[in-house]
């Protein structure tokens, strides 16, 4: 226990002290590919021989050895961006024949080793840039890379480029190099690799303390066919832009500036400096401008040349100042092509241009009358037209602007807050694309022009779209409030269709076909309703066997509905018959159990069920008043004993045979005068049949009480009860109810087993009787019975006989 303790406690401190991350961790291969970045692994992992691509950018590997990388014969791409690598064995890479791409940027390698790429005969890009070392080794790094087409090296740290160092480098189409503490450059050291596509140069140290390294370099890498990118430079004084003349008589066509730091006068020393120059294309990015915009001494300058100008993410340290744009007409005259994005730009000059971007600057509807000319159709030459991301609200401004530029086929007006479509508005007829996604409008309307190929309406606020537009072959509609798809009839040309995060349910085969040449479609991350007609419907989408594509991969298709199935993937469900069949099922449950009923009533009828039911009903209501009726005594303080038993017996007959009760019956056994109740009978008695107390229900049923009540109170208070038989009694519901109340009686434990006397009055075969009668059909099987004789002679028996049955010395017996 003591052991378990103090490894949990090391455990601890490892993650209190930030050591964790050092622990070696593994990382996940997916197919060929090994995604291992942001890992915090501390060494090479272990992955599969057959691996191609191995990602280690950003862990904590500081050495890689010999074996680590020896097996990995198949790999294509290994990166190691972003570690702290310091030593790599010389034959670390050796057995790697077949890789094409090398990145180790960003590391703290303080030297190269050309042991390193001697193997690597397949290498095609070599990223090195942004390690600690001053120069690129004492022997030719490259020479064995003969397919080498990217390279990348230098850093803050570089000091000493020579010729030797980039000998054997035949094929190379791009080249970064960092060098912002150069102090050494022996010239034609980069030239021997020209002509290239694209250089980028990070130059800040040379061209701010030693123009003429710095132009040594621009004279080696320069060319017309070159892509120059400057990076990291401050051109604060005009000296800084000295060594920009190499590139401008080397003739260099396009050029780039990243990062740069400029003022008004040394704007104005490279226009200056550049004049003349066959520059075609100029851009500055992620820059910082410290002045007015005050060029007007350069206007002298010859740049008729410049056909594009690019200029993005430009902070303006004296933004208020600023003169904007509208004096700079000198030079912004000439290109064709010019992009201002996120500059702070509220207006720019009347400029007849072909491609024109002013998106994410602070255009009004005031200031975009000036910049496009007041719509009096000046931009003759305009196609494509960026105002996205401004402070524009009117829609019909804009139309009203661009309805006379005739050779207008894009319009991006996106990101404004444009909230309101007219029902009409005015466009130019050759307008083919147009975006107008998050501009909060929340209806469509015919403002559109029909003339549109693609449309753009994403992230709005739109519940429907019902616009005919016969020419549209794309409509994105992403991010709106739809809950169906728009009618196909009204695009009869559209082949790729976006509803992804709407509020679409379902959609159905119908709908889809209703849009004759669609082709692509996407309605991803939407809440579908899993019904049991849309998921074999979509699976049959996602399998092909409809000529649509789901170009946004069945990936992003999810249950939001029934419950059960909410955030299940759409492609892996499956509905049972019993889920997508529950109205047909409930139906043959509901006739199975109709059916059922139907026999079980039909049964029960046939055995009389009902009416037993009832008579038990009866039967039970009856004993509850009666349990009242006591309950109600005793409340009243009535403790007096009462004779539980009045009567000899209780008579039970038809009323059809009361003449034979009334003329043999009572005669015989209760003659008149009718006797009082007499005390029961002791050893004393006397000899001779004494009257016997006979219960009738028409002279001792007291009036007013349920009749249900007197049959049971008069068969409690009865010794016996005599049943008087015949086809009339069988035939009585009331007779029933007296024989099976005599039954209940005697199940409760209130009676003899011959409580029950049988005379038959005339004869009565066991099948005579109906089944409803089972008591009575029981009793006729099992019981002695007495019959009236038609003889006169033999009724004295029969009387003796039925008296001996019904005396009252037979209880005590």
């Amino acid at each position: 226990r003591t052991q378990i303790l103090l490894i949990i406690l090391c455990v601890l401190v490892l993650l209190s002290t930030g050591l964790w991350s050092f622990l070696p961790r593994s990382c996940r291969c997916l197919a060929l590919d090994c995604p291992c970045s942001h890992s915090g692994l501390s060494s090479v992992p272990s992955v599969p021989a057959q691996t191609r691509t191995l990602d280690l950018d950003y862990n904590q590997i500081t050495e890689i050895q010999r074996q680590d990388l020896g097996s990995l014969w198949e790999l294509r791409v290994l990166t190691i961006h972003a570690n702290r690598l310091t030593r790599i064995d010389p034959r670390a890479f050796s057995g790697l024949w077949n890789l094409k791409e090398l990145d180790l940027s960003q590391n703290l390698l303080s030297a190269l080793d050309h042991h390193w790429f001697n193997r690597l005969g397949a290498l095609e890009i070599l990223k090195l840039h942004r390690n600690p070392y001053k120069c690129l080794g004492s022997r030719p790094l490259f020479q064995s890379l003969v397919r080498l087409r990217v390279l990348s090296f230098g850093g803050d740290s570089l000091e000493d480029v020579r010729v030797s160092d980039l000998r054997g480098v035949g094929r190379l189409e791009r080249l970064r190099v960092d060098a912002n503490g150069l102090k050494r450059y022996d010239s034609g050291a980069l030239a021997q690799i020209w002509p290239l596509d694209h250089v980028t140069l990070s130059l800040r140290s040379p061209f701010a303390l030693n123009q003429t390294l710095a132009s040594a370099l621009l004279h080696d890498v320069s060319d017309p066919q070159t892509h120059l990118t400057l990076e990291n430079l401050n051109l604060s004084s005009n000296r800084s832009v000295l060594p920009l003349r190499e590139a401008a008589q080397r003739r260099v066509r396009h050029i780039s500036f990243h990062n740069v730091f400029v003022t008004d006068a040394t704007t104005v020393k490279l226009l200056e400096v550049t004049d003349g120059a066959p520059i075609t294309s100029i851009s500055l990015s992620n820059s910082t401008l410290s002045g007015v915009g005050s060029w007007e001494k350069a206007r002298w300058t010859d740049h008729m040349s410049l056909d594009e100008v690019f200029v993005k993410d430009i902070v303006l340290l004296n933004n208020f100042e600023f003169t904007a744009f509208l004096s700079l007409s000198f030079l912004l005259q000439f290109p064709r092509k010019i992009s201002l994005i996120n500059t702070k730009v509220f207006v720019t000059p009347c400029l007849n241009l072909e491609f024109f971007d002013l998106s994410e600057n602070l255009l009004t509807d005031m200031t975009l009358t000036e910049t496009l000319c007041a719509g009096a159709g000046v931009l003759k030459g305009l196609r494509v037209l960026n105002i996205s991301a401004n402070a524009i609200k009117s829609l019909s401004l804009i139309s009203r602007m661009v309805t006379r530029l005739t050779k207008l086929t894009h319009l991006d007006i996106s990101r404004n807050s444009l909230t309101f479509m007219p029902q009409s508005c005015p466009w130019p007829q050759s307008l083919r694309f147009l975006n107008m996604s998050r501009t909060k409008f929340t209806s469509a309307t015919s403002c559109l022009p029909p003339t549109l190929q693609v449309l753009d309406l994403s992230y709005n606020d739109l519940e429907r779209l019902l616009v005919v537009l016969p020419a549209l072959r794309e409509l994105h509609l992403s991010g709106n409030k739809l809950l169906t798809l728009p009618p196909g009839w009204l695009f009869p040309n559209l082949q790729t269709l976006t509803v992804q995060m709407n509020t679409l349910n379902v959609f159905t085969h119908s709908d889809l076909v209703s849009f004759p040449r669609l082709q692509n479609f996407q309605a991803g991350l939407n809440k579908f309703s899993c019904s049991c007609d849309f998921v074999p419907f979509f699976q049959s989408l996602s399998d092909g066997e409809i000529n649509i594509t789901l170009t946004d991969g069945i990936h992003n298709y999810f249950c939001d509905s029934p419950l059960h199935l909410q955030g299940a993937p759409l492609s892996l469900v499956r509905r049972s018959f019993s889920e997508c069949r529950h109205v047909l099922l409930v139906s043959i449950c509901c006739g199975l159990v109709l059916v059922f009923l139907t026999c079980l009533g039909v049964v029960l009828w046939k055995v009389h069920a009902f009416w037993y039911l009832e008579m038990i009903f009866v039967w039970l209501r009856a004993k509850q008043k009666r349990r009242k009726r006591e309950r109600k005594r005793r409340e009243d303080g009535d403790t007096e004993d009462r004779p539980l038993v009045t009567f000899d017996a209780f008579v039970s007959y038809s009323e059809r045979d009361s003449a034979w009760v009334d003329n043999y019956l009572l005669p015989e056994l209760e003659p008149e005068p009718r006797p009082e109740p007499r005390p029961e009978p002791g050893p004393d008695s006397g000899p001779g049949p004494e009257p016997l107390r006979l219960c009738l229900h028409r002279r001792d049923f007291l009036p007013g009480r349920w009749i249900m009540d007197n049959i049971v109170i008069a068969i409690e208070s009865s010794r016996r009860t005599l049943f008087v038989l015949s086809h009339n009694f069988v035939r009585s519901d009331w007779c029933k109810y007296e024989l099976d109340f005599t039954h209940f009686q005697c199940l409760e434990g209130n009676c003899r087993e011959d409580a029950a006397i049988l005379v038959l009055l005339e004869p009565l075969h066991h099948d005579d009787v109906p089944k409803r009668f089972c008591r009575l059909r029981r009793l006729l099987t099992s019981t002695t019975y007495l019959q009236w004789p038609q003889d006169p002679d033999l009724r004295g028996q029969f009387w003796t006989s039925l008296r001996q049955a019904l005396s009252p010395d037979q209880d005590q017996d």
